[in-house]
């Protein structure tokens, strides 16, 4: 069972030796989304500081993080939401521990995400996915995300999806 938190500034070291190791793990993927200029220590303390960085923990370890906000990058401009005028939230740097990848447990958080926005009468969820992530754009599909648009950022093409619940 995960159990989820608004993520602390006393948590920080732990959250980017996460965020180091998902780094690493990527790599060995052959998946270069990430890197030493983003997602750094800096952009998770704004989070932590706006309050929209969430921590899931298994056994009171950390398993999973998240960013969940109404922001977005002006690209996402580009995209054909199905509800364009309706409140939305956006998921920003999921990522699960690598002991815990490959468990069912980046589902598990979207999953909990979503039932986290129905309850505050919040009905689409949106993201950015780097297309050359095999394994996002798997878990992404198989949950009914919808492909809406996509955006050239540094690391090459994103697609923008939308979930509508």
């Amino acid at each position: 069972m995960i159990t989820y938190k608004k993520a602390t500034t006393d948590e920080i070291d732990e959250i980017c030796g996460l965020v180091g190791r998902v780094k690493d793990t990527l790599v060995q993927n052959g998946i270069f989304q990430w890197d030493e200029i983003y997602p750094v220590r800096e952009d998770f303390l704004e989070d932590i500081k706006k309050g929209q960085l969430y921590a899931g923990f298994i056994n009171g370890r950390m398993a999973v993080l998240y960013t969940l906000n109404k922001e977005c990058d002006a690209q996402y401009a580009r995209g054909k939401w199905q509800k364009e005028d309706e409140p939305f939230c956006a998921v920003h740097r999921l990522c699960v521990e690598p002991d815990f990848q490959n468990k069912g447990i980046a589902k598990q958080t979207l999953l909990y995400i979503e039932e986290v926005l129905r309850k505050a009468d919040i009905h689409s969820v949106r993201l950015d996915v780097f297309s050359d992530n095999p394994f996002a754009l798997k878990l992404y599909d198989s949950l009914g995300y919808a492909r809406v648009g996509c955006c050239d950022w540094r690391k090459g093409k994103f697609y923008l999806m939308e979930k509508y619940f």
